[in-house]
C-alpha cells in the first residue's frame, strides 16, 4: 500500500482527490492539509511514500514547501499538482528535483503518476513534457555537457529520459537490474548530478 499525503488549499479539491485516489485500493491517504506549512509538518510527522500538493497556496507556495523538504531529505518523492503550466513554475520545480509536475485538468493521470513515482520514476504531464525541450534549451552551459559517455551509458540515459524504471531498462538492454544501477551511478558521478530527474533534464537539454 502506498502511503500518500495530499495538500491543497481548496478543501473540496482535497476531499475529491482523496476519494479518487483511494478508489484505486492501492493508495492510502494518510494525511491531508491545506497550506505549504501543513505540507512540511505532515511530511515530517507522517513520512509518507509520496507527497502530492498544489503549487499556489496563499502566501507560501508548494514550491516553497518542496524546497524545505528536499533540502533536508533530497530523496523525498514530491508530486506537484496545479491548474497552471506556467514556465516559471516548471523550471523551478525541475531545479528543486521534484518527482513530477501534473495538471489538475488531467485527473485520470494522477493515480498512475503516484504509482510511477513510488517506483522511482519521474512523471510529468503531457503539457509539461511538450514544453521541456524549449525550456531547457534556454540554459546553455553545463559543466558536464562535454564529458564523454559510452554508447551504453548514452542509451541508458535516453531510456531514463523516457521514464523507464530500472527493471524496464534492464529488460530493454538485456542486462541485470544491478548492472543498470551501476550505469546510473556512473552517469550521476560523471555528470555530477543528483538523481534520475536531473539525468532526464540533462538528456533533453544537451543530447536530444
Amino acid at each position: 500500500m502506498i502511503r500518500l499525503v495530499v495538500v491543497d488549499d481548496d478543501f473540496l479539491v482535497t476531499t475529491s482527490l482523496k476519494t479518487i485516489i483511494e478508489a484505486s485500493q492501492e493508495i492510502e491517504v494518510v494525511g491531508t492539509g491545506h497550506s505549504a506549512e501543513d505540507a512540511v509538518k505532515l511530511y515530517h510527522e507522517l513520512q509518507p511514500d509520496i507527497l502530492l500538493m498544489d503549487i499556489r497556496m496563499g502566501s507560501s507556495t508548494g514550491l516553497d514547501a518542496a524546497g524545505k523538504i528536499l533540502s533536508e531529505k533530497p530523496d523525498a518523492a514530491i508530486l506537484l499538482l496545479t491548474t497552471f503550466s506556467d514556465d516559471e513554475y516548471i523550471v523551478e520545480a525541475l531545479k528543486l528535483g521534484v518527482k513530477g509536475y501534473l495538471l489538475k485538468q488531467n485527473m485520470e493521470a494522477i493515480v498512475p503518476s503516484i504509482k510511477a513515482a513510488k517506483n522511482g520514476q519521474s512523471v510529468f504531464g503531457h503539457a509539461v513534457v511538450d514544453k521541456l525541450p524549449n525550456l531547457l534549451q534556454a540554459e546553455k552551459n553545463h559543466k558536464g555537457c562535454h564529458i564523454d559517455l559510452t554508447d551504453r551509458e548514452l542509451t541508458t540515459l535516453s531510456l531514463i529520459a523516457e521514464g523507464l524504471n530500472n527493471k524496464e531498462i534492464a529488460k530493454e538492454l538485456f542486462l541485470s537490474e544491478g548492472t543498470v544501477r551501476n550505469y546510473i551511478s556512473v552517469l550521476l558521478e560523471k555528470l555530477e548530478l543528483r538523481d534520475r530527474t536531473q539525468l532526464a533534464i540533462f538528456y533533453y537539454k544537451h543530447l536530444n
